[in-house]
């Protein structure tokens, strides 16, 4: 039977209010636990964090999304190193190199794709801006040249950086649906065409919040007849603190970000079983 499994960004429980106050990684497993949260994603880039962690989530069943920023090739082993010790749900590469060609990119790709095949690690490739996939045309362009690359959906870096509008125009939707059709999992936010992250809870925010929601259906619907039957997808929730939150004169965020995260769990699991239900 396949399932949804939700996962908290440990990037997205920073507060970074004036105050300096911030929690510590306990008390953020605490939450995440106590939240039900199914598992965490977190860097996968040097073991003595990577350690700590798997050691504060120990016994609590929380699993991991490894995150990982390489710049070359060989960039990946170490984290591909880790991710065999310590085990994670996926290994998600935000490619933090931007060649002009795709020609370029594809032995990177390549070279990436290969070693975790070799080590027996699923990776995928993530959608974001200030990477390789920051353009939605090259990274469709990409696409074309290698029409299985697995990705990691973050489509709100398309969204803001192409600055899409509603009415999205049927051939922008067009293209997202291709993205949406390697998405192997999600990084989820709600963006609009002039922000990274709106604040769900708004209600003049709505119209943005309905038009991800019906994108992440069709990626949950293209996902499961891709998957196999005992599959899980994932979905992260990834409500960023500032600068991708929004924050008053005073540095204070506008909304419980943490809220916000539920909301967004609860919207799209609605979405999910609306979806299992009709298949």
């Amino acid at each position: 039977m396949q399932n949804i499994l939700f996962f908290q960004s440990l990037w997205a429980m920073e507060r970074r209010d004036p105050d300096g106050f911030e929690r510590s990684l306990e008390q953020n497993v605490a939450m995440i636990v106590d939240a039900s949260f199914n598992g965490v994603s977190a860097h996968y880039t040097n073991r003595h964090d990577v350690a700590l962690l798997n050691d504060v989530i120990k016994g609590t069943g929380l699993q991991i999304e490894g995150m990982c920023f390489p710049t070359t090739v060989s960039d990946i082993h170490e984290s591909l190193r880790l991710a065999e010790e310590f085990p994670v749900k996926h290994l998600n590469v935000q490619p933090d190199v931007q060649p002009r060609t795709v020609a370029e990119c594809l032995p990177i790709v390549d070279g990436w794709l290969d070693a975790a095949r070799s080590s027996d690690v699923p990776l995928f490739i993530e959608t974001h801006r200030d990477r390789m996939t920051t353009d939605l045309f090259f990274t469709l362009d990409l696409l074309e040249a290698r029409p299985q690359l697995p990705l990691l959906a973050d489509l709100s870096h398309f969204v803001v950086g192409r600055e899409i509008a509603i009415p999205v125009r049927e051939e922008t939707q067009l293209r997202l649906r291709r993205i949406l059709e390697n998405a192997q999992a999600f990084h989820g936010r709600v963006a609009s065409s002039e922000q990274v992250q709106v604040e769900m809870s708004f209600e003049h925010n709505r119209p943005w919040v309905d038009l991800f929601l019906e994108w992440w259906g069709y990626g949950i619907q293209s996902w499961r007849t891709r998957a196999p039957e005992d599959a899980d997808l994932v979905f992260t929730c990834e409500l960023g603190p500032k600068p991708y939150a929004i924050a008053d004169r005073n540095g204070i965020d506008t909304t419980d970000r943490w809220q916000e995260s539920l909301l967004l769990r609860g919207l799209v699991q609605e979405v999910w079983d609306r979806i299992a239900s009709i298949r």
